[in-house]
């Protein structure tokens, strides 16, 4: 007799659950198709999309951690500041629920 994962269980060790939660998150989902065309910087996701510098850095940790955003380069400002810029690894997400499993389909950018 196999064992049945419990929800918590779940959406610890399934990917897909991870991902699709991310897409669901709308700070995270403007976060990552901000960065789709070209990257930006935390400050300029913070400033465009009027969210808090700190919820973007979170948001940003979580979607690097589920490869779904990347540090596209670094740059040095004049005063010799050092600063990631962002670039999203998918241009289209699509989720399909049948029966009881969903399907994620990510486009890649």
């Amino acid at each position: 007799m196999s064992k049945r994962l419990t929800l918590p269980q779940l959406k610890r060790y399934e990917p897909t659950q991870k991902i699709i939660e991310a897409l669901a998150n709308a700070e995270s989902r403007a976060i990552l198709f901000a960065v789709v065309k070209e990257g930006k910087t935390a400050a300029d996701m913070s400033d465009i999309l009027k969210i808090p510098l700190s919820s973007v850095y979170k948001k940003i940790g979580e979607l690097e951690a589920l490869s779904l955003i990347y540090v596209e380069k670094w740059m040095i400002s004049d005063s010799g500041k050092r600063y990631k810029v962002y670039r999203s690894r998918i241009q289209q997400a699509e989720i399909t629920i049948t029966k009881s499993e969903p399907v994620l389909t990510l486009i890649p950018n």
